[in-house]
């Protein structure tokens, strides 16, 4: 299992991208909407919105054929409550995001993203200031953001910018410093893998308090001191360079 590494800052991957609003992606568009980012060939998505058809389940993928592949399965299931869109959450989430309807999403997941290890490659990590600042206006309070990784180096900057904005509370049962289980009750590929190598995932779970969401500036201040100087690469990617994130 390899991970595909895409460099989110290529030109190409930088276009501006409009996606459909919810009404044009379900016809349900009412019911409450989890957003997976990052959500690669979809499986995970597809057996949720099986067990889960109260929900909506949009899966947004900055790898083209992944989202191909993925579609092409959920409409082979004729599943109406989930979709698949090709683009770069970076860019292209933030406006879409603020554009939503107050209190309509209800779950936010970014599991297992690629590892950036390099200082110079910081800016390709997926939850950047910008997207979190749109996830936490979104999100009303009591909706859940909930974070995975098998790589310290990876959860470890999502956690220092998620707890610097001051709009998310820990569910005081969770243990620390990490949760022990999913709160999905549905692995994804690169969970089950993880997981039957007898290695650790490193989870959070949170929950978006009242606070309003802090200047962007903080967001970015919280961003570089969030940065992880003297991780081996090899060391932190214990489980190898195995699956692509799921």
């Amino acid at each position: 299992m390899v991970r595909q590494h895409v460099n989110p800052l290529s030109s190409f991957h930088q276009l501006p991208r409009t996606l459909p609003a919810p009404p044009d992606l379900f016809a349900a568009a009412a019911r409450p909407l989890h957003l997976d980012i990052g959500s690669a060939r979809g499986r995970f998505l597809l057996a949720l919105a099986r067990t889960d058809p109260q929900r909506n389940h949009l899966g947004v993928e900055i790898r083209r054929p992944l989202v191909e592949a993925a579609e092409a399965d959920r409409q082979a299931e004729a599943l109406p409550n989930l979709r698949f869109l090709f683009c770069n959450a970076t860019i292209n989430l933030q406006e879409w995001l603020v554009a939503l309807p107050s209190g309509l999403l209800d779950l936010v997941t970014i599991q297992f993203p690629d590892p950036w290890f390099k200082l110079k490659h910081r800016k390709r990590q997926v939850l950047q200031p910008p997207l979190l600042a749109a996830i936490t206006t979104a999100l009303a309070p009591g909706r859940q953001l909930f974070l995975q990784s098998d790589v310290l180096g990876a959860i470890e900057p999502m956690v220092a910018l998620v707890e610097a904005s001051g709009c998310f509370e820990r569910p005081e049962a969770d243990t620390r410093p990490w949760r022990a289980d999913n709160p999905l009750g549905m692995p994804t590929e690169r969970e089950s893998y993880v997981l039957s190598q007898g290695l650790p995932v490193y989870r959070v779970l949170y929950e978006r308090n009242g606070a309003p969401p802090p200047p962007r500036s903080v967001l970015e201040d919280s961003g570089e001191a969030a940065d992880n100087p003297g991780v081996d690469p090899a060391g932190a990617d214990a489980a190898g360079d195995g699956a692509h994130h799921r």
